[in-house]
């Protein structure tokens, strides 16, 4: 079957591997090329198997009822996901999240799509973007470099392989307006683009205390001689530069004058509006290398912000992705070669079941072009739909695209809820609409599914 194949995929990791199960599924023939076991390696990767577990072996909270991460489970296993297939061979007790045996879930995975006669495993490197034919990019976060430059070529957008700052984002409905408040610096624009937090002197230094001592995570040996770019400085090192640095910095409180005092705080933290709903805030050049508990003890200590619920902590690690919004259309292909799809964390989201997610998408997507038939995405009330709309920009506020940072599948993401809802009924009435959503969906292309 060596030249006898509709699509090929590049990159055997879990986007890649699900891609190709969706399509093999349906009939369609499959070249998967992965470079590991053809004589190439990684800086993460420690063996051959395909969809290998780098950083963790838990998929987290498999709870489908109160958490965005659980119920996107359920959405995959019900349009019979690979991945969720071997997690399920693979999984160990971990109380009520999913997590696996490493070696088990990636011989599974690869035993599956071994048993596939329309899906050929190929250990290769691709150093370019094939000119022609379907094919689907899941190469993931670690692009082998003759392929990054090959994607950069034809996109004329410069990938983001140095280090990937991630800024925290906070569920509104978790913020003290009582302490807070919205004002744009000078009352600029319509005077409410940002949320605003006051310190005083004795807050603020405590602050700046907390962030010198705080827990920091190790970096990985890849991403050691990765140099800072200073547009996306880690809070904490603007902070070892002096007591004041980030008072002249991020949390300057200039422009800004606290209605409920009448006074300039003495140093302000500002959110910003992550999606169009309103539902999440990014908290303003707080990107931080911050293990996540001490992020969330410190950030808790911000007047406004003490019962903060995180959408995302804050990161920064070596990355490589695109700017989907504005290069890939709904469909996950590329606008100026639209042959070629991409999946997984390339695209610009996080995470194993994500990643995995994404690829399932585009597999189907990409047996319905075949197919003569177009399928348009779940919709984001589901919790696929709400992962492709972050992906797409249908989420992001009106002139972000640019601004564009990978995330995780998390309820922020999803269209607003009709009517009052109280918040402790808030969870369950996205999922019970999430699943309603999706057989409708799911019947509605009943044809390709």
């Amino acid at each position: 079957m060596s030249d006898n194949y509709q699509v090929h995929i590049i990159g055997g990791g879990l986007a890649g591997s699900e891609a190709a199960w969706q399509l093999a599924k349906r009939g369609i023939k499959v070249r998967l090329s992965e470079m590991r076991g053809g004589g190439d390696m990684t800086p993460a990767h420690q063996g051959e198997g395909l969809a290998e577990l780098v950083c963790s072996n838990s998929f987290r909270s498999d709870d489908a009822e109160n958490n965005a991460v659980g119920l996107i489970h359920q959405e995959m296993r019900d349009l019979d996901s690979v991945i969720m297939a071997a997690a399920e061979i693979a999984k160990v007790p971990a109380g009520s999240a999913l997590a696996v045996d490493r070696d088990i879930f990636s011989a599974s995975v690869e035993n599956i799509l071994n048993s596939n006669d329309n899906i050929q495993i190929v250990r290769e490197r691709i150093d370019r973007l094939p000119d022609e034919g379907h094919v689907i990019v899941c190469t993931g976060p670690l692009t082998a470099m003759q392929l990054a430059d090959s994607i950069i070529a034809k996109t004329g957008q410069d990938r983001l392989a140095f280090f990937d700052a991630i800024a925290p984002i906070v569920y509104f409905d978790s913020i003290d307006m009582d302490t807070a408040w919205f004002q744009s610096r000078w009352d600029k624009g319509d005077g409410k683009d940002y949320i605003n937090c006051p310190l005083d002197e004795a807050q603020y230094r405590e602050f700046h205390q907390g962030l010198l001592e705080s827990e920091k995570a190790d970096f990985k040996e890849w991403e050691k001689n990765t140099p800072y770019f200073e547009g996306c400085m880690p809070i904490e090192v603007m902070a070892s530069r002096g007591l004041d640095t980030l008072r002249f910095g991020p949390m300057k409180p200039v422009g800004l004058t606290n209605p409920k005092t009448g006074k300039r705080a003495h140093a302000v933290v500002q959110l910003r509006q992550d999606n169009k709903q309103g539902s999440l805030w990014n908290i303003v050049g707080f990107q931080t290398k911050m293990k996540y508990g001490a992020q969330m003890e410190l950030l808790r200590k911000i007047p406004g912000l003490e019962k903060a619920e995180f959408a995302r902590l804050g990161g920064l690690h070596r990355n490589t992705f695109i700017r989907s919004p504005i290069l890939l259309d709904r469909q996950l292909r590329l606008k100026s070669a639209p042959h070629i799809r991409f999946a997984g964390q390339i695209t610009g989201c996080e995470g194993y079941v994500e990643s995995a997610a994404v690829g399932l998408m585009a597999g189907i997507m990409t047996a319905a072009e075949l197919a003569g038939q177009k399928i348009e995405p779940p919709p984001a009330t589901t919790a696929l739909g709400a992962l492709l709309s972050h992906i797409n920009g249908d989420a992001a506020p009106e002139g972000k695209a640019h601004d564009y940072q990978p995330m995780n599948v998390n309820f922020g993401l999803f269209a607003p809820l009709e009517g009052r809802v109280h918040k402790k009924e808030r969870k369950q009435a996205l999922t019970t609409r999430a699943r309603s959503e999706l057989n409708a969906w799911k019947n509605a292309n009943a044809a390709i599914m």
